[in-house]
């Protein structure tokens, strides 16, 4: 169960269930949702523990990790590759069945492209490998959408890409934090590699992204005023805590107690009352006059 590191599958199912919806107009059959939530978990631990059997290294000189099973030997490299690849077969077998085909190409794609080009190409070589490697964190909104619908469209390309715009200012604080357990792995996390004051400033440019790429879902979906409400006032404590970050920067107080995992936590909270606004909206039939 550690090695599927299932407090990160929750965060990738709250991007799921929620296109189902927008995508259904409605609620969707139940077996559907059930079905494709299991695939999901599926494919994502699947991912997850191939990163563990990758990392294993890394995860041995960071404090934050150095209790992973793989770490402690509670666990052996050679059963985590099984446990792991089994786990993806089962994945595939069971979207393409159960759900669709394309919902089971796109887990499969999540799977290649966290382990092959987040895992194995990105993370040791750039400090951009959030970014790119992030893609694999937006798939789920794809496979909810294609459960569905059996095809994909405009509204989940762009909340695919709000998860991708998401990403940094999610993930780069919680490296600011622990910036030091990066650098004592090798791992060129942008944190690692710059100033604070810069990474604050990626932080800002890409939560303005964020919010201005949820706000296009409203035209292009269309949304409703519970989705337009949400996403506008969300967006601007995500907006004000972003730069907060900057301001603590700036001054040189970026610190244990002072400021990155402040905007972590808020992070979280921001994508899953967004995405449930992205479920709750279409049950209410409110759209607005575009």
């Amino acid at each position: 169960m550690a090695l599927t590191k299932p407090r990160i599958i929750e965060l990738l199912l709250v991007t799921t269930f929620p296109v189902m919806f927008l995508a259904e107009r409605g609620v969707p059959g139940l077996w559907l949702m059930v079905a494709t939530l299991v695939g999901g978990t599926l494919s994502a631990a699947s991912a997850n523990t191939l990163n563990c059997y990758l990392d294993r290294d890394i995860d041995a000189q960071m404090h934050r990790t150095e209790n992973r099973p793989l770490v402690t030997g509670a666990i052996s490299p050679r059963a985590a590759l099984v446990f792991g690849v089994v786990l993806g077969v089962i994945s595939v077998a069971w979207l393409g069945l159960l759900v669709n085909w394309l919902s089971a190409w796109l887990g499969l794609g999540a799977i290649v492209l966290y382990v092959g080009f987040y895992t194995m190409l990105l993370k040791r070589r750039t400090s951009q490998n959030i970014v790119w490697g992030g893609i694999a964190g937006c798939m789920p909104v794809l496979i909810g959408w294609s459960a569905v619908t059996n095809s994909l469209a405009w509204p989940a390309l762009i909340l695919f890409l709000v998860v991708f715009f998401w990403t940094p200012p999610h993930y780069w604080p919680l490296s600011m934090r622990f910036k030091e357990d990066y650098a004592a792995a090798g791992v060129p996390m942008l944190p690692v590699v710059a100033e604070d004051i810069a990474v604050a400033r990626q932080v800002v440019v890409y939560s303005w992204l964020t919010v201005l790429t949820s706000l296009a879902l409203v035209p292009v979906a269309p949304m409703g005023w519970v989705y337009a409400v949400a996403a506008l006032l969300f967006g601007a404590v995500f907006l004000l805590e972003a730069h907060r970050l900057l301001t603590r920067a700036k001054a040189g107080a970026i610190g244990k107690k002072l400021g990155a995992m402040r905007l972590f936590h808020f992070s979280i909270s921001y994508l899953t009352l967004v995405f449930l606004a992205v479920a709750v909206d279409p049950l209410l039939f409110f759209a607005l006059p575009f």
